[in-house]
């Protein structure tokens, strides 16, 4: 990498360090909220026309149908365009996007990247919680601005416990993952967790949904839109969710974390770091 990369590269950081990040955040979320017709038309059309976003696959394709900018960032896709693999022990990615990493948790240590690591403790709010997921299996995908903003179900599971943590809003591209230490486990986040039947047994199951610098809220269909007011928010449910079914959407783009308990499933070896997905694609296998 050049001097002038690093420098860039450590500008970038510096900015988001500097900057009021959730005043930033929420500024953006009460513009994408806008009804008003001209300030909505014209967000959404510079922006599908910036990241080439493809509206054939879109459920409602006419840009100017959609309430707001947050009504056209959630959309819903067309029926049958995201098949979910249907094979009854298969795992299936959360969200269209990028593989940033995927593979085992060393003990309690999840990899983020080159030199980095975060505590799955951190990340899931307590010892208690990550317990289950020491020495398991992790995946991270990255949703681009450009992508399908809807998590949905790895794997058939029963909600148990949601929590909201407060945190920073530090953006989650590559080049701040190599930088900023604990990323994932510092940012802004909803931890889900699930029971998961395997082999007569329950087991665990946890879906991250990971805010970032200008995501302007983080929903599930559990919770509603999280509501951010400084403190944990802590959640019991008892809602079973099939393969495949909508969890959650991002306002504004983010990162999903999936986390497995050791020795129950194993991740396919086509499924490597950098690699693009689709919502229900195979990416695992139970045992």
């Amino acid at each position: 990498m050049s001097l002038l990369d690093q420098t860039r590269q450590k500008s970038f950081i510096a900015l988001q360090q500097a900057l009021p990040q959730h005043w930033v955040s929420r500024m953006t979320g009460k513009l994408a909220a806008s009804r008003i017709e001209w300030i909505k038309n014209t967000l959404i059309s510079n922006f599908a026309q910036h990241y080439q976003i493809d509206m054939s696959i879109a459920a409602e394709e006419n840009l100017r149908h959609y309430a707001s900018f947050n009504d056209f960032f959630t959309r819903a896709l067309k029926p049958g365009v995201r098949p979910v693999h249907a094979d009854s022990n298969s795992v299936v990615s959360p969200a269209d996007g990028q593989i940033s990493q995927i593979g085992t948790i060393t003990g309690d240590q999840v990899f983020q990247a080159k030199g980095q690591h975060f505590s799955a403790s951190q990340l899931l709010g307590s010892e208690a919680a990550a317990q289950p997921f020491q020495n398991g299996q992790f995946a991270t995908v990255y949703l681009s601005p450009r992508d399908y903003h809807r998590v949905h179900m790895p794997f058939d599971g029963r909600l148990r416990e949601t929590l909201y943590i407060p945190g920073e809003l530090f953006s989650v591209n590559g080049t701040t993952a190599e930088h900023v230490e604990g990323l994932f486990a510092r940012n802004e986040r909803m931890v889900c967790l699930f029971d998961v039947p395997h082999q007569g047994k329950t087991r665990k199951m946890a879906v991250v949904l990971v805010g970032a610098l200008i995501v302007a809220g983080i929903e599930t269909v559990a919770t509603g839109k999280a509501e951010p007011n400084g403190s944990v928010q802590q959640q019991f449910h008892d809602l079973f969710l099939a393969k495949g079914a909508e969890l959650g959407r991002f306002y504004l783009g983010s990162t999903a974390i999936v986390l497995f308990e050791p020795n129950m499933m194993d991740w396919q070896n086509d499924q490597q770091a950098n690699g693009l997905v689709t919502m229900g694609q195979l990416m695992g296998r139970l045992r």
